[in-house]
């Protein structure tokens, strides 16, 4: 079977399918016409999203730290024309949009309804031996370890571990493997850390920004797009020493189908779902949480990995609820009351601070004031913000429930007296429109694990197909980024298809005298 009509499939349309979709025609040389995307959900994108109107409210589950070194991500973007100015590229609208609205945080912790001073990290000399150790042992040795079996106790309390959990939303219980890769792959950024410099964002959020002039793109060259339809699992031929995928089974409208794979078609499977069951509330009514994994990512992940040794263990992420779920909610407002009274409090404008955290809220809680519109719809008069609760099974200081029982309005009677808004507060509640959302699965990727729970990209013998997305095994980058998603997509591809172009390397700043010296320095502050 010749290029020319060769086929390829993506099970997943989130960012790393996306992503492969491009690099297969830029790269690849295969035709747009002859990939074709299925995707569960009746819209693209998988956990970068973002949606809404100014009547029923926007939603952002979550959003993605992004900065300098994100190697893949920019590869990817310098080839997809901007949505506003098709003479740009979005790699070009990233880069100029982030040196135009630098963060500088000026109110980085919050404790009292005070802003807390930030300058110091507060570590111990034992807590620096400990960060120091961690960088340099081997993942192997780690092993299974959480983050709270290597640090005393005291470690949690000071103001490195509050910026950092909250920044990258770890827990004491996840991967100490996962948190020393963080620590390697962000060292530059340990300077001005407590600024949240260094830190990049999209002009919009990053469905807007990063999704749609992808899939528009992908649209243009012919791919195909079926939406509304879940696989539910791959036929397999494993011989002695390759192993393909022969057929792909799936459901659209309630009706079971299956396409034949040939030999030399490609197969890329997204493995897992950290948005997977994600439950939206209202205002006056809280998210549901939906433990279920009766149909979805995982199950199909499941499927797959039984019986056939290198496919992975997805147990060892899903099947952990209560240490991977925590709660995060969108405002929308039509009163600019509010972002007065927080860009006055932080001392930075909206889009220039990014996320602060009230460390005496019960519940974790931050949030952050994107730069306006953080939609492109957006009209001039309406504002968004978002914000989350890293312990939403915790009684509120102010709300006698759980963050998790909590509608909107009772979420943000939480927030504003924490913020000891005063008066102000109900005026404001009267016209805001907060959306809360309980992800069950959202931090499954931090969960301890050894070697083999995440499949390689490419397993071993695998002639034509290959593991993309979160859940799969790329040295020394770091999950829960963009970039880990874009990366995967990328060796996938150049691996499959024998492609000698350089993968960019991970940036390792800790080979960099100077970069290493400052983070010394400043972790001595």
């Amino acid at each position: 079977m010749t290029l020319g009509n060769r086929k390829a499939y993506f099970v997943g349309s989130g960012i790393a399918s996306l992503a492969g979709a491009a690099f297969l025609i830029r790269d690849g040389l295969i035709p747009g016409e002859a990939i074709q995307i299925f995707e569960e959900l009746k819209i693209t994108g998988g956990s970068l999203d973002g949606a809404g109107s100014p009547d029923k409210g926007y939603v952002i589950r979550g959003g993605r730290m992004i900065e300098e070194h994100y190697v893949c991500t920019y590869d990817l973007f310098a080839s997809i024309p901007s949505l506003t100015d098709p003479a740009k590229s979005v790699k070009d609208e990233i880069f100029e949009f982030s040196r135009k609205y630098v963060s500088n945080s000026r109110c980085r912790l919050v404790r009292d309804g005070q802003k807390v001073d930030v300058s110091s990290f507060e570590l111990s000399e034992k807590d620096r031996l400990d960060l120091v150790s961690l960088m340099m042992h081997s993942e192997h040795s780690l092993g299974a370890k959480r983050i709270e079996d290597w640090f005393s106790p005291t470690f949690f309390e000071n103001n490195f571990w509050l910026m950092w959990a909250t920044m990258f939303a770890f827990q004491p219980w996840h991967s100490v493997v996962e948190l020393k890769r963080y620590l390697l792959r962000f060292i530059q950024l340990f300077p001005d850390f407590n600024k949240m410099g260094g830190v990049w964002r999209t002009p919009y959020n990053q469905y807007d920004s990063m999704i749609l002039p992808l899939v528009n793109w992908l649209k243009a060259q012919g791919v195909q797009f079926t939406l509304n339809t879940e696989v539910t699992g791959l036929d397999f031929d494993l011989g002695a020493e390759q192993r393909s995928v022969k057929g792909i089974r799936y459901s659209r409208d309630g009706k079971p189908e299956c396409i034949a794979v040939a030999a030399d078609d490609l197969v890329f499977v997204t493995l897992g779902c950290m948005t997977e069951n994600s439950s939206l509330g209202t205002m006056s009514s809280p998210a549901i949480l939906n433990t279920t994994k009766s149909n979805g990512a995982w199950l199909l992940w499941e499927d797959i990995a039984n019986g056939r040794p290198g496919f992975g263990h997805p147990a060892v992420f899903a099947d952990h609820i209560d240490q991977t779920k925590w709660q995060s909610f969108t405002v929308t407002l039509t009163d600019p009351a509010f972002f007065d009274f927080i860009e006055e409090f932080t001392g930075n404008q909206a889009g220039t601070g990014g996320l602060f955290t009230l460390t005496d809220s019960n519940w974790f809680m931050s949030i952050v004031l994107a730069h306006q519109p953080h939609f492109i719809n957006q009209p001039e008069n309406v504002y968004v913000f978002w914000g989350y609760g890293l312990f939403p099974d915790r009684i509120g200081n102010f709300v006698n429930k759980s963050m998790s029982d909590c509608s909107g309005e009772e979420i943000l009677s939480e927030l504003f007296q924490h913020l000891k808004l005063g008066d102000q507060a109900q005026s404001i509640i009267d016209t805001a429109n907060c959306i809360p959302c309980l992800m069950p699965f959202i931090t499954s990727q931090f969960m301890p694990r050894v070697e083999g729970d995440r499949p390689d990209v490419v397993p071993v013998g695998a002639k034509n197909f290959a593991f993309i997305g979160q859940f799969c095994e790329l040295p020394d980058d770091v999950v829960f980024t963009v970039e880990y998603s874009i990366r995967s997509a990328l060796t996938a591809v150049y691996s499959l298809l024998d492609i000698k172009n350089e993968i960019p390397p991970v940036f390792k700043g800790q080979h960099d005298v100077g970069v290493l010296f400052n983070a010394l320095k400043t972790m001595h502050r």
